[in-house]
């Protein structure tokens, strides 16, 4: 086991945003390499700390870097979209704080032979739960080509999806993440291979989002855990995608809506009340100094809210 070293983005930022209480109760349903859960179980009194996440390996390292604080943790492995039931089934019956850190963690993509990573060779793979049926394998060998350009343009806003999904398909079979990297490139026009950013960074995001289903999931499990939060309970969200970043603003929208009554109503009838008041108005952004020390910070957005009722 390697020395504790991971740099959780925007830490401090989120830390902030739940505003820890000593005696609280919390839940950190994206666990990694436990850096944001580190710092939150550090100002646990009497207080609590579930750490959920739904790769083997990613609970078996964070169970030894969290073992020092003993019996103040206690760590779930199940998809976050389970988690508010997996709680309840051990007793718990409020939380006063929630964070979700969304997206694929450091260490899946620092193991190339997770097959996260178009720079290094790998089987296709790019299962977050590695006793998942799907991998990036089906997706990519077996998935219609329609379906292809589906993914690929809702998940990875690529605007050469109907090219790259074509080159897929008549290159299958396709075993290993260099070989499906330059297909890609290879279906893209020269400008486009000539960009900054890798030519197969929104194939390969787009194909991960599918094989884990991490827009369902994220759907699901706001609406699963906010009925767990205590009033004066805290929800924060870190996302690193469009598409999750408009999930998490849509859901506490909603929830910070007062009555919904026509405008030329007298007096309202529908009774609403807002369940939320919002942390951040605005999505808080990593600094300059931490986006020169840590590239992945660079899209990161954080929202956080407080539970009303």
């Amino acid at each position: 086991m390697e020395t504790f070293s991971h740099k959780p983005v925007m830490l401090a930022e989120c830390i902030e945003a739940l505003a820890v209480k000593p005696d609280g109760v919390y839940a950190d349903l994206t666990l990694g390499r436990a850096g944001h859960s580190r710092e939150i179980v550090r100002r646990l009194t009497t207080g609590r700390l579930y750490g959920v996440d739904r790769d083997e390996t990613a609970i078996i390292e964070a169970g030894e870097l969290l073992r020092e604080f003993g019996e103040k943790v206690e760590l779930l492995r199940c998809d976050f979209r389970d988690a508010a039931d997996e709680l309840r089934s051990r007793g718990v019956s409020g939380l006063d704080g929630v964070l979700m850190d969304l997206g694929v963690s450091s260490p899946q993509l620092d193991d190339a032979s997770r097959g996260f990573s178009y720079m290094a060779d790998a089987p296709l793979d790019m299962r977050m739960d590695r006793s998942a049926a799907l991998s990036a394998a089906e997706v990519v060998n077996e998935w219609p080509q329609e379906e292809l350009i589906r993914i690929l343009r809702d998940y990875g806003e690529e605007r050469y999806a109907a090219r790259i999904a074509a080159a897929i398909v008549a290159a299958r079979p396709i075993e290993r993440t260099l070989e499906l990297a330059d297909v890609i490139r290879g279906a893209m026009p020269a400008a486009a291979r000539r960009e900054a950013q890798h030519p197969a960074k929104r194939s390969f995001q787009a194909i991960r989002i599918a094989v884990n289903d991490e827009l369902g999931a994220l759907e699901a499990a706001l609406g699963s855990i906010w009925e767990l939060l205590r009033p004066g309970g805290r929800l924060a969200v870190m996302s690193f995608h469009s598409l999750e970043d408009r999930i998490v603003k849509n859901f506490m929208q909603e929830k910070a809506k007062g009555c919904i009554c026509p405008p030329d109503f007298p007096v309202c009838v529908c009774g609403r009340k807002p369940e939320l008041k919002l942390i951040t108005k605005k999505p808080v952004t990593a600094g300059e100094a931490e986006l020169k020390e840590n590239s992945r910070a660079r899209s990161a957005k954080l929202r956080a809210a407080e539970k009303i009722v």
